[in-house]
């Protein structure tokens, strides 16, 4: 495969980045693609479908894309966990969209005592879910957290530091708050 320099084809950022809010807000269908209840889809079937249809040259990357998401104006798509998802907009009924709000001072996270080394040196991360989940009592985190462990240890969240450096927290329900992801120096361990 020849090409005569590093430059990409000659479809701007702007083209590319209409094509994929296409596929990502208003007709996934039409790629052969599918979005889960918060919009997202697999990054690599999301690249086989828009090279496939556009007929990309070179074809679109992982790496084109975030280059295009770093350049943008303001923030339209979201890589993560392998997955892409347009940030708003969508045009499609059931997706779920979860409105950023200043959550309670304290919120907390039951979890099983075998996870707690690892949450002290990597913080809570959303593992196989699209955020990780936080309660408003106590008696829920233990619920959540006893799914794992008979004793699950009971994490609180102080919220109130987090919003100061602007983690941003997703309204779930009246039981549930939703972060995507919480660097441990916001969690107090139990003794």
């Amino acid at each position: 495969m020849h090409q005569t320099n590093h430059r990409f084809d000659n479809r701007s950022d702007k083209f590319i980045s209409k094509k994929m809010s296409y596929a990502l807000r208003h007709n996934p269908g039409k790629y052969g693609l599918k979005l889960d209840e918060y919009g997202y889809t697999d990054l690599n079937q999301f690249l086989k479908a828009m090279n496939r249809i556009h007929h990309f040259q070179p074809s679109l990357t992982k790496e084109r894309i975030e280059s295009i998401m770093a350049h943008a104006d303001k923030e339209r798509f979201k890589i993560k966990n392998g997955q892409i998802c347009a940030l708003y907009g969508h045009s499609i009924p059931g997706i779920i969209k979860h409105p950023a709000a200043t959550p309670p001072a304290v919120l907390y996270h039951g979890t099983a005592r075998r996870f707690i080394p690892s949450i002290k040196k990597l913080g809570l991360l959303p593992m196989q879910r699209q955020y990780v989940h936080l309660s408003t009592d106590v008696q829920t985190a233990k619920q959540v957290g006893s799914r794992h462990d008979d004793h699950p240890v009971i994490l609180t969240i102080d919220t109130q530091k987090a919003v100061i450096d602007e983690i941003h927290f997703y309204f779930g329900n009246n039981q549930v708050w939703l972060v995507d992801e919480l660097p441990s120096k916001y969690i107090h361990f139990p003794k």
